[in-house]
Formats: structure tokens, sequence, C-alpha cells
């Protein structure tokens, strides 16, 4: 057993400990399901855990974050039972140190890259010329999630990257811990331009799309999900229930794509 499982069964087994106290917490705590979940997962995985508890007895509790903040506390040893990530970097990350279950790995989700502004600033950002994302930033920051560690920042670099952008632009991009964050920084106001997923900028009305960057410009946006070891029952059965029609019609009403 390496340190990082060790140190994964050790918290489970002071969690449970001190949950036995009480007989009716012991009972919520065995039908209690970890989730964690990419930030820009919030909206749609609200929807697809209250209709699977609705469908099962299992309860749901999720913590949401960056991937990379989450991948590192399941490394750490957090009590997570399943993990959905939004870039395949960090699952694998997991997967290297035997942290997932076996074979439980699954590409469960795609999503789109966008330019986003205030919804009542007029911006007008023509991706095939390169001066004007520049033009329309002037001296205003640029809000993105961490660039080096959260995926959304990862993939936003490679497409400035991709645009040769980045160096110009790389001194105003003001960094949020998650892509949440920085779609918060334009929705108030606080940046001028943002890049954020699709499914985020179509979850707030104070933004707006400015422009939809294109798909090979990046890698290829991907939702991993997989079950953290020890397996259990409630972990297999959510996973079950995450390829369902049912909670793929759910993922797909937020504007996520399916992987097929």
């Amino acid at each position: 057993m390496s340190y990082s499982q060790f140190a994964r069964a050790f918290c489970r087994a002071v969690l449970c400990a001190g949950l036995s106290i009480c007989v009716m917490a012991t009972s919520a705590w065995a039908d209690t399901i970890t989730v964690f979940a990419a930030a820009s997962l919030k909206a749609s995985m609200d929807d697809v855990t209250a209709a699977f508890e609705d469908k099962s007895d299992h309860k749901v509790q999720t913590s949401y974050a960056g991937s990379s903040a989450l991948a590192r506390q399941i490394e750490q040893g957090a009590p997570a039972d399943v993990f959905i990530s939004a870039n395949v970097g960090w699952m694998d990350h997991l997967e290297a140190q035997d942290l997932l279950v076996p074979k439980s790995r699954v590409a469960l989700l795609t999503n789109a890259l966008v330019l986003i502004s205030p919804v009542d600033m007029d911006a007008d950002v023509d991706l095939s010329r390169n001066a004007s994302l520049i033009e329309a930033l002037g001296d205003t920051p640029l809000a993105m999630a961490f660039v080096d560690a959260v995926p959304a920042g990862i993939y936003g670099k490679a497409v400035l990257t991709s645009l040769g952008l980045w160096d110009a632009v790389s001194p105003k991009v003001a960094q949020a811990d998650n892509v949440r964050g920085a779609l918060a920084l334009v929705a108030r106001g606080e940046a001028r331009l943002g890049i954020v997923y699709a499914t985020d900028a179509r979850a707030e009305p104070r933004v707006s799309v400015v422009a939809t960057f294109p798909s090979d410009s990046h890698a290829p946006i991907v939702y991993p999900v997989a079950e953290i070891a020890p397996s259990s029952q409630g972990a297999q059965d959510f996973m079950t229930y995450l390829a369902s029609s049912e909670a793929q019609a759910i993922f797909e009403s937020h504007g996520f794509g399916l992987v097929h």
C-alpha cells in the first residue's frame, strides 16, 4: 500500500469512528456518496445528484473546486468516492498513483472554450485578427483560471499561445482559483474580458459570449470520471446513473456534449 492510499484509508477510519458515536449519523454516512467535481460542473451536477437521490437510497455530498485542488486533496487522503475532472491530466495523475478503482475510469462529457464580457459592455473581438482582442482588452484585466494548474486556465493559455497572443496579454491576466472565479470577475465588471467554458457562460446571465475559440486551438476538453479506491456500492450505483440517458439529458440541457 502506497503512502497516499494509507493516508486515505486512515482518514476514512477516523471519520467513520467519529460518526459511529451516533447510530443515525453512522447510517447516514453509510448511505452518503462523496463526489469531488470540477467547479464548471456545479449547476449540472446539482441537478444530476438531486435526480439520483430521488431514485435511490443514497445521499450525495458534492465538493466543487478546481480539478487540480480536488486531485491534490484526494492524493493527500481526502475521502472521495467519485472524482470528475475537467481534464484528463489530473485524472492521469491519480491513476499513476493507483488511487482509482481499476477500469472504472470513463470519458463522460465535452465542453467548449469561449471569450466573455459583461452583458452591458459592448466588446467586439474578431479572433481572425490578433490585434482585435488586444484592442478590446485595453488596459483592463483578462480573467482566467490559474493558467498552470486549473484546466480552464491551461486550455485558455494554450488558445492564446496558439493565436500568438500569450506574450502580449499575459501581464494583464487576472488569475482565479477556478473557472467560476474567473466567471465572477467578469460578471461583476471587474474584468472586461474572460476565458471560460461555454457552459459557465450559459449559466451566468450577467455575461455574454464575445467569441468561441476554435476547437483545434487547444486540446480536446474532456471530463473523465472514475471511482476512487476502494470501491463502494454507492459509488458504483452513482457511476451507473451518470451513464444513464436521464443523467446525460440533464448534462446536455446545461450545454455539455457527450462522449460517444
